[in-house]
């Protein structure tokens, strides 16, 4: 047995993971010897810093030891503020100390053993410079310090460098919160439900409420109904044992009933686009994933940073769901043991070079790494995944310049196509009803309580997924509209961002429209049936189809363009393979249903059907605008980077 999986049993992983949105990156070191002194010798423990206002943060201090002796002198550190227990971090902090780090790991306000009341990342801001401040006052500080963290903790690391704060020196922020009114929270308008779930898993576990035994137990309780929650959504104040962790509920009420229009939004710590201007110049490297919960605001931060500072900035996107980037599946998928990394190693070379002024070359590396999905066998391997394979390459921006922006139309026979429609008129209309919302089936995706299944899989219900309710693939509802290519006569890479401009109207003031790219596998002898493997998908609620700052309600019968931003991808369709895009308007419980009725977020206490119609015709020229990447000339490629990860 892989030594990992046993440690994340240990640490309890699996419950941490069901934690939709934010997940903890805890992993067992590879290397690391048995010493006579075990790393709580060369600790501090609950070391409380103090806030501003006086409230104290619970700190954990690992300090740099040899032959069983703690070194004494200035050394640079590396900082985690994490919500999800510093006390996870020992393993973490173990390697580092061992590479001549003193390590920082910090429960953020209001979560463990720290004071205070806890708020979604708004309090990271001065809470991290504050830390910072203590940081490089103390004894044994040289003056710089680094941040490490996935999710939540990858998102404090945005935080911080938005209080610009003294010695910050480097980040590596991964798959981390950012620009979570646009996308990962808020989506195209709709709420992320992932999140209604984080509330419900997170206010049992490392709150102030579930400090009391008879409190926790009530909270772990409703856990176990989330699903129900979600089917009977809204929530109002007052009305769930959330109740007894306010400052939960307070949350959760919120931003179920602001939309992106709301200035939260656009605060520093849910927010880098718009506060780049106070965001620290410091090298920064992100890591994300093609099915990441946070995939496009990832990029969003690139392109804003990229722009706006010397860094350097860089960028490694690979197949990963959220925190996977040691694993070389996910979902019902295999892309080849080259697809993962040593996280460990990885960031290492960074904090060497930046920290300690090695000359390891890291500097000079691209600053854009990308994995390019598929090109595999497409057999069935023994855990029973297909093998989709892939290949690393290395870039110098995003999106990429030599990018052929191509739209692909949407024709009233069911194909997809580069020729524009002819047709005087064409539609396809269809009935949305909300009791009865389209099964999310993997992507883009954090999995929790078994609300949810992420990564790449086949899109075909099964007892796996609890609210289907029956074995079809969706594509055989009659609320998905299903267009594809013919066979593609060669390969086609597709890497970038993507939009689905749509022209749409329906029966009702407000409904939503869904968009999902698929590649569509043929049948082979280890899958007769193939594969429709999801790539990405999105969103647009119809009220935010002009702004997302100035929602306005349609009139019912009017025909109206919409734009879903579906998330990147990269990903090459082998000849043989459609391009397939996938219409619809719901995805539950990935985003939140709409009602259809208008009412206002967070008050949708009916439902009714819509009658939701799609035009393809020479006068609405539905499309999808596809990033297609030239062939290169024949090359060898391989791995990047091997020695280094």
């Amino acid at each position: 047995m892989d030594p990992r999986r046993s440690y994340f049993r240990v640490i309890g992983f699996t419950m941490l993971s069901v934690s939709l949105g934010f997940i903890p990156c805890r992993r067992v070191l590879r290397g690391q010897s048995n010493s006579p002194r075990s790393v709580s010798d060369f600790t501090l423990k609950d070391v409380m810093v103090p806030m501003r206002d006086g409230v104290r943060l619970a700190t954990d201090i690992y300090f740099p030891a040899k032959n069983g002796e703690r070194l004494d002198g200035q050394f640079p550190a590396i900082l985690e503020r994490t919500p999800y227990d510093k006390g996870n971090s020992k393993l973490m902090a173990a390697f580092y100390a061992a590479h001549g780090y003193v390590v920082v790991s910090q429960d953020t306000r209001g979560r463990f053993h720290s004071e205070g009341i806890w708020h979604m990342m708004t309090d990271d801001v001065s809470d991290g410079h504050d830390t910072a401040r203590w940081l490089v006052a103390q004894p044994w500080s040289d003056g710089k310090f680094a941040m490490i963290g996935t999710s939540y903790p990858g998102g404090t690391q945005h935080a911080m460098a938005e209080a610009d704060p003294p010695g910050l020196a480097a980040t590596i922020p991964a798959d981390a919160v950012a620009n979570a009114g646009y996308f990962g929270m808020r989506n195209g308008g709709a709420f992320e439900l992932r999140f209604v779930n984080w509330i419900f898993f997170t206010a049992p576990w490392g709150s102030r409420a579930s400090r009391d035994p008879g409190t926790r137990a009530i909270l772990e309780e409703a856990n176990k109904h989330v699903r129900e929650y979600l089917m009977n959504l809204p929530i109002s104040k007052g009305t769930t044992p959330i109740k007894l962790a306010p400052e939960y509920e307070d949350w959760l009420v919120y931003e179920l009933s602001h939309g992106p229009e709301d200035p939260l939004w656009k605060r520093p710590g849910l927010d880098v686009v718009d506060n780049v201007a106070q965001y620290k110049d410091v090298p920064t490297y992100l890591i994300g994933g093609w099915y990441d919960s946070w995939d496009l605001p990832t990029t969003m931060t690139y392109m804003a940073l990229a722009k706006a500072k010397k860094g350097p900035i860089k960028m490694i996107l690979g197949p990963w769901i959220h925190g996977g980037h040691r694993e070389r599946k996910n979902g019902q998928v295999d892309f080849g043991a080259a697809s993962a990394i040593d996280e460990e190693s990885f960031n290492l070379r960074w904090y060497d070079h930046w920290l300690k002024g090695a000359k390891n070359g890291v500097e000079n590396e691209a600053p854009v790494k990308i994995f390019i999905m598929g090109g595999g066998s497409e057999g069935k391997l023994p855990d029973g995944t297909l093998e989709h394979g892939g290949r690393w390459r290395d870039e110098q921006e995003w999106p990429l310049a030599r990018t052929q922006w191509t739209p692909y139309y949407l024709h009233g026979d069911g194909t997809l196509s580069t020729e524009k429609p002819s047709e005087p008129e064409a539609r396809i209309t269809y009935q949305y009803e909300p009791w009865h919302p389209v099964p999310t089936i993997g992507g883009n995706i954090s999995s929790g309580n078994g609300i949810m299944l992420q990564g790449a899989m086949d899109q075909k219900c099964s007892p796996e997924i609890w609210n289907c309710r029956d074995t079809l693939p969706l594509s055989a509802r009659r609320d998905v509209v299903v267009l594809m290519t013919p066979p593609l006569e060669r390969e086609v890479e597709v890497t970038g961002p993507i939009d689905v401009r749509l022209w749409a109207s329906s029966s009702a003031p407000d409904t939503d429209f869904t968009a999902k790219l698929i590649d569509v596998h043929p049948p082979n002898k280890d899958f007769p049936a193939g594969m429709d493997m999801n790539l990405e998908d999105g969103i647009i609620r119809a009220r935010y189809r002009n702004s997302l700052d100035l929602p306005k309600l349609m009139k019912p019968g009017e025909a109206y363009e919409f734009t879903i931003h579906l998330y990147p991808t990269s990903n090459v369709f082998k000849a043989g393979h459609r391009i397939c895009i996938d219409i619809s308007s719901s995805n539950f419980p990935r985003f939140d249903v709409n009602p259809n009725t208008g009412a206002p977020l967070g008050d949708e206490r009916g439902q009714v059907a819509a009658m939701n119609t799609i035009y393809m015709d020479k006068i609405h020229p539905s499309c999808v605008i596809l990033p297609i990447i030239p062939a290169p000339e024949k090359k060898a490629e391989g791995p990047i980077g091997t020695p280094h990860f």
